[in-house]
């Protein structure tokens, strides 16, 4: 198999002993099907095993390695070598503060998809033994798209609005919001909406559409968000009209 030698110039940071990061480079021989992940992992394994770094499936599934490479928020493991040069600047995601290395800290993230109650809030429940929750294809289809989202956070990386408003929700909470609202089986939508409806929710994106842009899944949060803004929209309206709820 051929290989090449490539440089990579790795963002370090660990608290205990820097003052600030900086940048560390990595001479590695890569094999021509190689990722960006191979090359890490060949690093942390026969160069320096202090470089810390997330990931786990290693085939674009658990969204663990999501990175800024040249600038641009990816996968790792799905970014091939051969689409770069002989030099590739690796840092960790931006909008978020680093834990470690290229490690960050997802503690906001996480605070903000609970908020959004992403779950089946069924309008019943029911035992295990008295079976599924049945749907149809077209009930399936209607939120299929938005179910795919691995959590990777390159939407909140790329979001110019995120990096402004630190209590925007971000595009990938509010895509799932949007993805058991649209759930045959869930009744939640109305326990979501003080959040989802909110300043900080759908109303602060201003549709640059650079979440969807990066995203590996084609979930399309931009999308998404601008659904709910038009159902969120015609609710308003109708709350005006006799019977409607204020």
């Amino acid at each position: 198999m051929s290989e090449r030698q490539i440089e990579l110039e790795v963002l370090r940071y660990r608290p205990e002993m820097d003052d600030k990061p900086f940048f560390q480079t990595y001479s590695v021989p890569c094999q021509e099907e190689w990722v960006v992940l191979d090359a890490l992992n060949y690093v942390k394994d026969e160069m320096d095993r202090t470089l810390s770094y997330r990931w786990s499936c290693h085939m674009f599934v658990c969204g663990s390695c999501g990175m800024a490479i040249n600038g641009e928020p990816k996968l790792a493991c799905k970014a091939f070598l051969r689409d770069y040069q002989t030099k590739i600047r690796i840092e960790p995601l931006s909008n978020f503060p680093i834990e470690r290395d290229l490690v960050i800290v997802q503690d906001d993230f996480i605070e903000k998809l609970e908020s959004v109650k992403p779950y089946i809030i069924p309008k019943q429940e029911k035992p295990i033994d008295q079976g599924e929750y049945l749907q149809t294809p077209a009930q399936l289809k209607a939120y299929k798209q938005y179910s795919m989202c691995i959590n990777c956070l390159l939407c909140y990386s790329a979001c110019p609005q995120y990096a402004l408003e630190e209590k925007f929700i971000g595009p990938a909470a509010l895509a799932l919001a949007h993805r058991y609202n649209m759930d045959s089986r869930d009744v939640g939508r109305s326990a979501r909406e003080h959040v989802v409806a909110s300043h900080d929710g759908i109303w602060a994106c201003s549709f640059v559409g650079a979440c969807s842009q990066v995203c590996p899944k084609d979930v399309d949060p931009a999308g998404a968000i601008q659904q709910v803004k038009f159902t969120s929209a015609v609710d308003y309206l109708t709350s005006f009209l006799p019977g409607g709820k204020r």
